[in-house]
């Protein structure tokens, strides 16, 4: 199975006002997502199924790279992805994938470089940091006795610019 782990795009700043959970991607964030989907589609990356946390920023990043994926029926929530979720239940419900299939998960730090440490050292103390818009690939994923697979690469946004 080939998994792609993507953080969400830049975010309206936190304030009083504004519930954590309801901020919304910035037209910066968004324009960069897209640079992002374009770019997967440019490269052959195609997934079969898009989980997203269940915040709005998230949300929001999940639609915008269906929508280059030519689909959003593709993208379902996944409560684990949201703020200080759930390891073990992220390896969960990639197990209920197909075991071919190709999965995007969206959502939040440190959650998710927590994941790409765990996958790649048995730990979740490897010191990796995914950048907002940032990409993973991991190769070879399997969960069957711990989640396992290999780091094909780890690009921020303008990496992704450079090599096109």
């Amino acid at each position: 199975m080939d998994l792609f782990i993507l953080r969400h795009g830049k975010a309206q700043q936190a304030d009083c006002t504004t519930n954590d959970a309801e901020r919304a991607l910035t037209v910066r964030g968004k324009d960069e997502i897209a640079s992002v989907a374009q770019w997967m589609v440019s490269r052959g990356y195609e997934v079969d199924v898009i989980a997203t946390s269940p915040l709005k920023r998230a949300r929001q990043t999940a639609e915008i790279i269906a929508s280059f994926q030519g689909t959003t029926s593709r993208i379902t929530v996944w409560d684990a992805l949201a703020i200080g979720g759930d390891l073990d239940a992220i390896c969960r419900n990639i197990g209920e994938c197909e075991e071919n299939g190709k999965i995007l998960i969206v959502g939040h730090e440190p959650t998710l470089s927590m994941f790409i440490s765990r996958i790649i050292s048995g730990t979740d103390t490897a010191a990796i940091v995914m950048v907002k818009g940032g990409l993973a690939k991991i190769r070879n994923y399997s969960s069957q006795h711990r989640p396992l697979g290999e780091l094909q690469w780890l690009l921020s946004p303008r990496q992704m610019m450079i090599s096109d």
